[in-house]
């Protein structure tokens, strides 16, 4: 379950229900991000940016600890995060060299080339967007999860940098520090290595909790 951002953590952005077509537009001429046919609009995944997909739970203490220098999103009780295109592809190989490969089986999952997202409903100033280019008929929104369970970003993507957004990649390992830097992505490494131990500590916790409820469900036994 999504719990509620903590002070210092940017708030979801509601949708105010723009049309199929303007946000295909916005996506597309915008931010200059590839869609998938269809409706609604999918993000098109390995052109632009990958996606590593975890509990929203882990998701929020990873982020907590690492900065939300690159886009994010939400869709109900799962957490995207953008990363550098490619990413997926090494995604295994990289757990397995952290250590956090099988048997632990973590609820981690990449989206690469081939494959697709759905397009968070872009978030702005006014229903045309503003004169920087901000999204069409956006808003603000404090909900988790969004307008009936559709998509939204957290830390949305900057007009201003489109494609060429600064993503968690590979080749920018070990040049941030040990808390990352809000201004910037975290290294692919440290980022994975954070989210995949949240999503242990996460696992841990309602495994001793269940436990816990287990036994209190027992008869005392008495010599």
């Amino acid at each position: 379950m999504a719990g509620p951002p903590s002070p210092g953590v940017p708030l979801p952005r509601r949708p105010l229900t723009p049309r199929d077509d303007e946000v295909r537009h916005w996506y597309e001429n915008v931010l200059g991000w590839p869609t998938a046919p269809g409706a609604p609009p999918r993000l098109a995944t390995g052109v632009r940016f990958d996606v590593l997909d975890m509990p929203a739970q882990a998701g929020w203490a990873a982020l907590g600890r690492l900065g939300w220098g690159f886009p994010v999103a939400l869709r109900g009780s799962r957490m995207r995060l953008l990363v550098a295109a490619g990413s997926a592809e090494e995604l295994p190989g990289l757990l397995e060299w952290l250590e956090w490969g099988p048997p632990l089986d973590l609820d981690l999952t990449a989206i690469g080339a081939g494959g697709s997202m759905e397009a968070p409903w872009p978030a702005g100033p006014g229903a045309g967007g503003d004169a920087r280019g901000g999204p069409p008929r956006g808003g603000r929104g404090g909900v988790p999860g969004g307008s009936q369970g559709a998509a939204v970003w957290l830390r949305p993507p900057e007009p201003e940098h489109g494609a060429g957004a600064p993503l968690p990649t590979l080749s920018a390992m070990g040049t941030r520090g040990a808390k990352g830097d809000c201004d910037g992505p975290p290294d692919l490494v440290r980022l994975v290595n954070t989210v995949a131990t949240q999503i242990h500590r996460v696992r841990l916790r309602r495994a001793g909790a269940g436990a816990a409820v287990e036994a209190d469900g027992q008869p005392l036994a008495f010599s």
